[in-house]
């Protein structure tokens, strides 16, 4: 195995060695990330439905949009990361120093709470330019630092240690929003919870300063010590035709739009479904925790289970057992919320499981791309998967949006409407049935997914031959 030099041959430097830092450090990346994450990619359908009062179907169009023209930036960021000219803090640190003024600021400007007084008009332009404008933001800081681990060691298993680390940042963060935040934006009217926009600014305010601050222990902490400069300019065409040759990338990209797709339609889903249906406020939080927390508890167990059985084929057995699961749990129509939640917290593992390991899955998908076309372009394959992510997340506020006017789920300002027993008992059926046929899809791509643990292994022999002959 060969081990991350202290050397940066490219500029002459002497680092500190691979230590705890850099996995502290590291995982106060995507911590910080999820404070904004855990806000806006659950409750901002939310908002804009009962807050803002924006009609269903207008607000899965406008975040398909959104998202479909960031998701091209992602690609973007991650060509200029790999261009990036090398310096003495790295060529992926400077991004998060600057990034995240224009992230921390946009996400509080998107719940200004006196947008819901304007003129509908009015709202609907606010809520499309400060959307997009997050989406931009988000780019320009996870592009970077996701491409970042293969910057700070050259270990691989160094990398699994860093690739823990984020799971367990965003998992800490993720699982709070999840749990605290239902329990403040929203307040009980007339026997009804509804939301409240003061009480959604003031979240975001604490989400972004949270995420603010972690942003700069990432910056302190973390260390890149392997920094190569391009061997050539790589062109566009070039590109596509490297992408195009990365079999196994293109599947996991399908599959990870899929697991995307699910994962923030489970949150909104869930949001509905405790407040309409099961009108429990505390167990919604716990609901919200679960979408988090599972991977917290899978992480010790990640390691042992690829090594045992494979990424790919431990993957897939979980997809398929949640899918059933799911199955199971909108036939038994449960009515008490606690009962519902056990079944939950089970269901999850599946899609838990994947998001455990899908930096690995990249790594790998990174690892064939060297393979198949001689290049090494991190910034490019992260960039690329992070242009699926956003293509999921335009999907899923399609779905989401649009799903909520199909069933007849009335928008309201004040969230005071009063829902049918027809509605209600949609609400649960979409909770439990789609994720259902999400994730089995999801299992079902992964079948045509190449490198099982046999080819992997192979992979990484190979992997390390190549950059002997080249060091």
């Amino acid at each position: 195995m060969k081990v991350a030099r202290n050397i940066i041959p490219s500029l002459g430097q002497e680092t500190r060695p691979f230590a705890w830092k850099d996995k502290i450090g590291y995982a106060f990346g995507d911590l910080s990330n999820c404070w904004l994450l855990g806000l806006v990619n659950t409750f901002i359908t939310i908002y804009y439905v009962t807050v803002l009062g924006i009609d269903g179907v207008w607000v899965g169009s406008l975040l398909f949009g959104a998202k479909i023209f960031d998701a091209f930036v992602d690609l973007f960021v991650g060509k200029l990361a790999d261009m990036a000219k090398l310096t003495p803090e790295g060529r992926f640190r400077p991004w998060i120093r600057k990034a995240k003024w224009f992230f921390c600021a946009i996400v509080i400007v998107m719940f200004l709470p006196f947008i819901h007084t304007l003129p509908m008009t009015w709202r609907m332009v606010f809520a499309f330019i400060t959307y997009v404008g997050y989406d931009i933001g988000y780019s320009t800081m996870i592009v970077p630092y996701g491409s970042m681990i293969a910057a700070i060691t050259s270990d691989p298993v160094e990398h699994t240690s860093l690739s823990t680390s984020r799971s367990v940042g965003s998992a800490i963060s993720g699982g709070l929003t999840g749990f605290f935040i239902p329990m403040v934006v929203y307040s009980t009217v007339n026997g009804q919870q509804v939301a409240s926009a003061m009480n959604f600014f003031f979240v975001a305010i604490v989400c972004a300063g949270l995420a603010f601050a972690g942003y700069n222990v990432t910056y302190k902490l973390t260390t890149e010590r392997v920094q190569v400069e391009p061997k050539e300019n790589i062109t566009f065409a070039q590109m596509l035709s490297g992408i195009g040759k990365n079999r196994a990338l293109l599947i996991l990209i399908i599959a990870d739009v899929f697991i995307v797709v699910n994962q923030i339609l489970a949150g909104t889903a869930n949001t509905f479904l405790f407040t309409t249906y099961f009108e429990n406020k505390s167990a919604l939080a716990i609901a919200l925790l679960f979408t988090y927390g599972t991977v917290a508890v899978l992480a010790p167990f990640a390691k042992w289970l690829t090594a045992r059985f494979g990424k790919k084929e431990t993957s897939i057995a979980a997809l398929f057992f949640s899918a059933a699961l799911y199955v199971v749990m909108d036939l038994a129509h449960f009515t008490n919320p606690w009962v519902y939640l056990v079944f939950m917290f089970v269901a999850t593992a599946g899609a838990g499981i994947f998001n455990l390991m899908v930096w690995a899955f990249i790594a790998d998908t990174a690892d064939y791309h060297q393979i198949v076309t001689g290049r090494r372009e991190d910034g490019t394959i992260y960039g690329l998967n992070s242009f699926s992510r956003k293509i999921g997340q335009a999907i899923a506020g399609l779905i989401g949006g649009s799903m909520l006017t199909m069933i007849g789920y009335i928008a309201s300002t004040t969230g005071g409407a009063k829902q049918t027993t027809q509605v209600v008992n949609r609400i649960y059926d979409l909770a439990n049935l789609l994720p259902a046929v999400i994730l089995a899809s999801a299992g079902i791509i992964l079948l045509f997914y190449p490198l099982n643990r046999k080819k992997s292994e192979e992979m990484a022999k190979e992997i390390e031959k190549i950059n002997a002959n080249e060091s």
